[in-house]
């Protein structure tokens, strides 16, 4: 009788502890559970808040009626960032926005912006500038926003060309920043003929390549059996007349 006495009461100490074991198990499996929770929470609140804040930014500029950032709100939005609205940094931010319309915002657009910049503020904004100027400039995407630059000045959407004066306020803007001296001679170019009224897309990217890939001033390189546009074609017989 004794013996089996033992034997229960050892089996019941045995049972116990498995009892317990099981129950810690499942206190850490909770605490596991509970701690991989909350990390995950974290992050996803900071970007909660962090979109939060660059809508919060766009409703100070936007217009309540159209609810988008309209010309009215990007001029008090650039002299906020102290910039000209006509500073191509403010064409940089359309591009990296991916805008659509000149002039306009939307909050779609806006948020992929200051996302990519992780601008959530003016001040972030501001310092994020550089950065941008930066990107743009890279050979890799500087055609890009070089193309983007000529739609985005499409006022209408079936619209195809610029005019004159606009395509040399704008090769001056976009182009000037890294082909100063070939740009000038372009612009004097345009203003002077009386061929050519309006500038398409062909023509418009004519330009790039030219300041890509003909030496300046001495154009020893250029030929017209390249199928360049007339255009150019006319620009350089122009500036080999007016050499001296």
């Amino acid at each position: 009788m004794r013996r089996s006495s033992k034997k229960s009461s050892s089996s019941a100490a045995a049972g116990e502890e498995q009892v317990n074991e099981k129950q810690n198990r499942k206190r850490k499996g909770v605490s596991t559970n509970l701690t991989s929770r909350k990390a995950q929470r974290g992050p996803t609140k900071a970007v909660s808040k962090e979109v939060e804040r660059i809508d919060q930014l766009f409703y100070t500029y936007a217009d309540s009626s159209s609810g988008m950032i309209d010309p009215e709100g990007i001029e008090t939005l650039c002299s906020h960032l102290e910039v000209p609205h006509t500073d191509v940094r403010i064409l940089m931010l359309a591009w990296k926005m991916g805008c659509e319309k000149q002039g306009y915002f939307t909050l779609d657009e806006w948020r992929t912006g200051m996302k990519a910049l992780r601008a959530d503020s003016i001040i972030k904004l501001k310092k994020a500038f550089p950065e941008l100027t930066q990107e743009v400039t890279r050979p890799s995407n500087f055609q890009e926003f070089y193309q983007f630059a000529f739609r985005y000045c499409l006022t209408e959407d079936k619209k195809k060309c610029i005019e004159i004066p606009v395509a040399c306020e704008l090769l001056n803007l976009v182009l000037g920043l890294q082909f100063r001296p070939q740009v000038e001679k372009l612009i004097n170019y345009l203003k002077y003929q009386n061929e050519y009224k309006v500038i398409n897309m062909d023509q418009w990217m004519g330009f790039l390549r030219f300041c890509n890939e003909i030496n300046f001033p001495s154009l020893d390189n250029y030929d017209e059996d390249q199928a360049w546009p007339l255009i150019l074609d006319n620009f350089v017989e122009w500036l080999r007349a007016n050499k001296n």
